[in-house]
């Protein structure tokens, strides 16, 4: 099966930067990039107001990250509105991203210890796709995959 992204297919149409080009069907239909979804496997359910930190690195290779956004889970555990699309900027959101999840202050929060402080999970967005990168979570461990 072959996988074919916006960007292969405007350039097959002969659009010389496809990586500069947000199509006006993705705006329309799916106006962020990139969402998250914490879920607490030890409750069965998602875990709300879990602090999110979104880092881009200064290149592929730096180990130096800026600050993008900070966004708190929903009642569901869900951040849906990370890196907005807008016309004309698909390029600029090419590269390497972290999102670092609070998980200490979430389990605070609820009385209980945790292992891991703080969970951050680095990535790559290689084209003009959706990306979703939920975590699984117990207070001593924790899991990760690309969604969708």
């Amino acid at each position: 099966m072959t996988v074919l992204t916006t960007a292969t297919l405007l350039l097959a149409a002969g659009v010389a930067n496809a990586a500069d080009k947000t199509d006006a069907s993705l705006l329309a239909t799916d106006p962020y990039q990139l969402s998250s979804h914490v879920l607490d496997t030890s409750m069965g359910k998602g875990a709300s107001s879990v602090e999110v930190k979104l880092f881009k690195a200064a290149d592929d290779k730096s180990e130096t990250w800026t600050l993008v956004d900070t966004q708190k889970t929903d009642s569901n555990g869900r951040i849906k509105t990370f890196l907005p699309r807008e016309k004309g900027n698909a390029a600029d959101k090419l590269g390497k991203y972290k999102l670092t999840f609070a998980t200490g202050a979430y389990y605070q929060a609820q009385k209980k210890e945790t292992f891991y402080p703080n969970v951050s999970v680095e990535f790559s967005i290689s084209d003009n796709t959706h990306y979703h990168v939920p975590i699984t979570l117990t207070q001593y461990g924790y899991s990760t995959y690309r969604g969708n």
